[in-house]
Formats: C-alpha cells, sequence, structure tokens
C-alpha cells in the first residue's frame, strides 16, 4: 500500500514474515470532517473527525468488491489507543502519531490548525500511524486495534477494562517529548528568500521595460520568467512540509525509543530493590537465629537494654521472616525473568525498528535530493531564458 504526499511506502508483509492485520485487511484514512459540540464540561467546541475504512483481503481476493467498513475517529481516540499499546507492549517502539498542533509553520503556510491542509496533513499522519502499526507482526494482532478499526461506540470500554491505566507506571506517564525541525525550518525561510529575490527580478524587469523602447520586450520577457519561477514557491514549500513531516515522524519515534529504555531501566531498579531488602530479610534472620547482631539497629540496642524477647516471640518473627525471604525470592526470580525478556524482546523490536528507519529515511532523503536537483534544474533554465531575452535586446 503506497503512502501519498511523499510518505512511506508499506508492504503487506512485513520483515518476519508472519501474518499481520494489514494482510488480512485494507485500511485508509480516507477523508477528515469539521464538526461542532459539546465538550466535557459542556462547553461547545470545534473539532476534527477522521473516516477510517476497512475492506477484507479475502473478499477482494474472490473477486468481489464491498463497500468499505466506515467508522469516524477524533484525534484524542488514536491518542488512547496509542496509550494502551505503549502499556501493554512496553518492549515495543510503538509508531508516533503526528503532531496535534503545528508546532511551526513555513511561509504562506497556515498556522491554523483546522486549516485544510493542515488537517490533510494530519489526516496522512494518522493513516500512516495505522499501516504501520497494522503492518507490525505483534501489535497488528492485538484484539483493542481490531476493536479501534471496526466497533465505533464500544471499542473504549473494551480498552478501559483491559485496565491499562492502572499497569501505566507514573514515572512513565511524564515522559513526553516535543520536537522540531528547526534546521529544516532555516533551510525553508532561505529557499523562500530565494524565490522571493526572483520576484523582486520580475517587477523590476517589468517596470523597467515600460520606459525602455528597444530593450523593453527582452526586459519583460525576463520578467515574466522569473514571475513564474517565483509563483512556484508554494508547491515547493508545500513538498517541503512532507518531507519535513517524515523526518519528524523520526523524532517523534525518539520518545517511543526512550520510552522502551526507561521501561528496562524501571524493571533494573525494582529488580536490584528487591534484591537489597532479600539481602536484609536474610540477614534480619541470621540475627535472630544466632543472636549475633552484625550492625547497628535501634531493635537491637532495646534488645541489649531490656532483654532479650521470648522465645515465643522470636520463633514467630523467625517464622515470618521465611514468609518474607521466600516471597522476596520469588519477586527477585520474577524481576530477573521479566528484565530478561525485555531486554530479549526490545532488542529484537529494535532490530526491526532500525531496519525499518534505514529504509525510510534513505528513500525519504534520496527523494528529497531529487526535488533539490529538479529545482535547481528550473532555476538554471529561468536564468538561461533570462540570458536568450538579454541576447535578443
Amino acid at each position: 500500500m503506497l503512502h501519498l504526499h511523499g510518505y512511506i511506502t508499506i508492504t503487506h508483509r512485513n520483515v518476519e514474515g508472519s501474518c499481520t492485520l494489514l494482510q488480512r485487511m485494507e485500511i485508509c484514512v480516507a477523508e477528515a470532517e469539521k464538526r461542532s459540540g459539546k465538550n466535557a464540561v459542556n462547553m461547545q467546541e470545534t473539532f476534527t473527525v477522521y473516516l477510517i475504512e476497512t475492506r477484507s483481503m479475502d473478499a477482494m481476493a474472490d473477486g468481489r468488491n464491498p463497500a468499505p467498513d466506515s467508522l469516524w475517529r477524533r484525534y484524542s481516540e488514536f491518542e488512547l489507543l496509542r496509550s494502551y499499546l505503549i502499556v501493554a507492549y512496553p518492549y515495543i517502539v510503538v509508531p508516533p502519531l503526528p503532531e496535534k498542533r503545528a508546532e511551526f509553520v513555513w511561509h504562506k503556510l497556515s498556522a491554523d490548525n483546522m486549516d485544510p491542509d493542515f488537517v490533510e496533513r494530519r489526516r496522512i499522519g494518522l493513516e500512516n500511524f495505522l499501516l504501520r502499526v497494522a503492518s507490525h507482526r505483534v501489535l497488528s494482532n492485538d484484539k483493542i486495534l481490531y476493536h479501534f478499526l471496526t466497533e465505533e461506540h464500544s471499542w473504549k470500554e473494551v480498552v478501559y477494562e483491559t485496565g491499562f491505566q492502572a499497569k501505566a507506571d507514573s514515572r512513565l506517564r511524564a515522559l513526553s517529548a516535543t520536537f522540531r525541525v528547526r534546521n529544516t525550518h532555516k533551510v525553508a525561510d532561505r529557499l523562500y528568500g530565494v524565490f522571493k529575490v526572483h520576484g523582486n527580478y520580475g517587477r523590476v524587469f517589468s517596470e523597467w521595460s515600460a520606459i525602455e523602447r528597444e530593450m523593453g520586450d527582452g526586459l519583460q520577457s525576463a520578467g515574466h520568467h522569473m514571475d513564474a519561477y517565483a509563483a512556484s514557491i508554494d508547491d515547493i514549500l508545500e513538498e517541503e512540509e512532507h518531507y519535513a513531516d517524515q523526518l519528524k515522524e523520526y523524532l517523534f519515534y525518539a520518545e517511543a525509543l526512550r520510552a522502551v529504555c526507561r521501561k528496562h531501566e524501571l524493571t533494573q531498579f525494582e529488580l536490584e530493590m528487591a534484591s537489597q531488602d532479600l539481602v536484609s530479610k536474610k540477614q534480619q534472620r541470621e540475627e535472630l537465629a544466632t543472636g549475633i547482631v552484625r550492625t547497628f539497629s535501634f531493635k537491637g540496642m532495646t534488645n541489649k537494654l531490656f532483654g532479650q524477647e521470648a522465645p515465643e516471640q522470636r520463633e514467630a518473627r523467625l517464622k515470618l521472616l521465611e514468609e518474607l525471604i521466600a516471597e522476596g525470592e520469588d519477586t527477585v526470580k520474577d524481576k530477573t525473568v521479566e528484565c530478561e525478556e525485555h531486554i530479549e524482546r526490545a532488542w529484537e523490536d529494535m532490530e526491526r525498528f532500525e531496519e525499518q528507519r534505514d529504509k525510510d529515511l534513505r528513500e525519504a532523503l534520496i527523494n528529497y535530493a531529487v526535488m533539490q536537483i529538479s529545482m535547481c534544474k528550473k532555476g538554471i533554465q529561468v536564468w538561461n531564458n533570462a540570458k536568450e531575452c538579454f541576447l535578443k535586446m
């Protein structure tokens, strides 16, 4: 399935060759629509909804062409789906969503979030997100994703029933990042300046031609070439914006990578704390069994001052410590397995991600270079045409 407007190409079979949802279902975000309604605090608001269309691959393989199933989703519902996936699959680099608000805009591009051009770019980004998730060997087989694509009203109940919010680590919840493609922005500003200069040339040549008799036609023709070149800036900047969206996607991927690494750090921290607690409990058991206190403690000091506790109390404490030690050993064992599994699964998914990243960015950068070459050729042609106009004067 080819993604339009310069986005990457996603095939129906991923690297691992496993069956994915994208092999069984055609998915697209067909259009966007502006709506009005009341929000959670009963205030009127304007928002955008996106039409998701799905169609069974089996029906298409049989030669049938059924009408696609369709439903509308708000951006916040895409956010809810992604939040669930991050919690449910902490070892996976979950694809990012496109920016909800325009973080920066270039000349002649609107900063209005309801602007049709921005909404269209976001529609493309949301479709790209669904295609990436639906082509992932693990994520694509999650039932919540299927409900998101097929159940318009009941899917939220299903996702909340999983209890994923309670499982979300508060330390991970605070993890967020906002990126801006500043250098690309500067390049676009310089590019706009170059085209603006050509527009100035066009105006100067046209005004100059009005006061020249012999050179007037040549100057006017050269001015027309300059005006036409300057007018093409809107289309070129729009294309630049789409390439920037591809680069921004991978900047936003940094947050997903950071979340996978942070989850490992937290699991490792919990393992170390559980191990320290187990060592402490075992030391307490040894001190209680031998009566030899190896470290200073308030309890040991009071025993020296006021005498040892009764045998029954001592046996009860030993029994409790044995139970706590057994629980601690199980906890350490579970955390060790969890940590090792996270490393193994995360490493596998990161290798998949790196292969995807290298392919996508190589393709995007090559296409960007081709666009720049084409733009430079247009500039050379404009000045060659201007030269011909000048030679005829």
